[in-house]
């Protein structure tokens, strides 16, 4: 432990931009006891919506700059790209030129925030300090495998484990039951219930007066929104009149906009962008809708839940153990045609809605957050005792 008796951790991560892992990392920060734990951030590029969003006691270093900080001629960008990916490539390649050059100094705890991040922790030149992984994912999702050599070669060096969801943890011992896992626990997202109620009173423009679909979240294949935006054309083709609206973005973008002027749905299947706050979106829509692919313990749906949204979203990860099928919520497969027929149940069946708006006014006693940062607390006073 340092001198100065508070117990120095390192967090790792790659970027800040709007993300549930980012959210969680902020939570920890903002709420883990600064009296016992002297906390620092790297990241590796200085870059995303919440990069200034770390609360003053936490201080913060970066490796690159990030896009903001680039020159808006294209030419000068492309320049400063390729030496950006020059520069990080000689850092994982040369580890102790970060911990003496920018972090310039010891930690008695270093921590991934996700797979991406084990690499730079268990490379550290800091041989003294305890190392934790923070693991979100499926191990078995097919997009993950090629992957997954490393994250195997990466688990048994941690002296800790921490999952987001019993689920996550599950698969990952069913699945290779026979790895030296280190030291587990799992530790769902906390949920910041007050400022999430708070932040959702701010004023936004107006939604439109047809019923609207919301959804929350970066723009990737696996987060089902070509599908979800096909189920959207179908239900227009068959009279049911709504709008989605989605608060996010991401390199799928370019893709979706091609499938949403193919399909003519410009106007009522809407790319909102990014949103520092997105909860009035959440609270102003009718219904929220998840139709990832795959998820662990997604925060966004707590939040959805917590501001007493009618909620679709997908059975997958922990999903099912967060809401209950017609009671608090509408749990559907990754297909199509049951996006389609749940969001119709939405729009019909108003008996349906007003009981799982009723059901959710007492949801929030299911997210209470301080027993989750204690057991944090408890995790790594016990590793520095060790």
């Amino acid at each position: 432990m340092s001198e100065n008796k508070k117990i120095k951790v390192l967090f790792r991560h790659r970027s800040m931009e709007m993300g549930g892992v980012e959210k969680v990392m902020l939570s920890l920060l903002n709420n883990l006891d600064k009296e016992k734990f002297e906390m620092t951030v790297c990241l590796n590029l200085n870059q995303g919506e919440l990069r200034d969003e770390f609360p003053p006691h936490v201080k913060k270093v970066y490796l690159t700059d990030g896009k903001e900080d680039f020159s808006k001629n294209r030419l000068l960008q492309k320049i400063q790209l390729f030496k950006r990916k020059r520069r990080l490539e000689n850092l994982r390649k040369n580890p102790e030129i970060i911990d003496k050059d920018y972090l310039k100094e010891d930690f008695d705890i270093e921590i991934g925030m996700t797979y991406n991040d084990f690499e730079s922790v268990l490379s550290s030149s800091n041989k003294h300090s305890k190392k934790i992984g923070w693991f979100h994912s499926e191990i078995n999702l097919r997009k993950l495998q090629p992957l997954v050599p490393k994250i195997l070669e990466h688990f048994p060096q941690f002296d800790h484990m921490i999952y987001c969801s019993e689920k996550i943890k599950k698969i990952m011992h069913e699945t290779y039951p026979n790895l030296n896992y280190p030291n587990e626990d799992v530790i769902i997202n906390a949920i910041p219930i007050e400022e999430i109620r708070k932040k959702s009173e701010e004023k936004i423009p107006e939604f439109p007066e047809r019923p609207d679909f919301v959804s929350v979240g970066r723009l990737h294949t696996r987060k089902g929104y070509h599908k979800l935006m096909d189920a959207h054309h179908q239900l227009l083709k068959a009279g049911f009149e709504h709008s989605v609206t989605i608060i996010g973005d991401g390199e799928e973008l370019p893709n979706l906009l091609a499938q949403q002027k193919k399909l003519g749905v410009e106007k009522t299947f809407v790319f909102a962008g990014n949103k520092m706050n997105p909860y009035p979106y959440i609270k102003n829509a009718d219904f929220f809708i998840m139709p990832s692919e795959s998820e662990a313990w997604p925060l966004v749906l707590a939040e959805a839940l917590i501001l007493q949204k009618p909620t679709i979203a997908t059975d997958t990860g922990d999903v099912a153990t967060m809401m209950q099928h017609r009671e608090t919520g509408y749990l559907i497969q990754y297909d199509t045609e049951e996006m389609y027929a749940a969001m119709k149940e939405f729009l019909t069946n108003k008996d349906l809605v007003e009981k799982i708006r009723f059901n959710l006014k007492t949801v929030e006693e299911n997210f209470g957050s301080d027993k989750i940062f204690m057991a944090v607390e408890e995790i790594l006073l016990n590793l520095v005792k060790k």
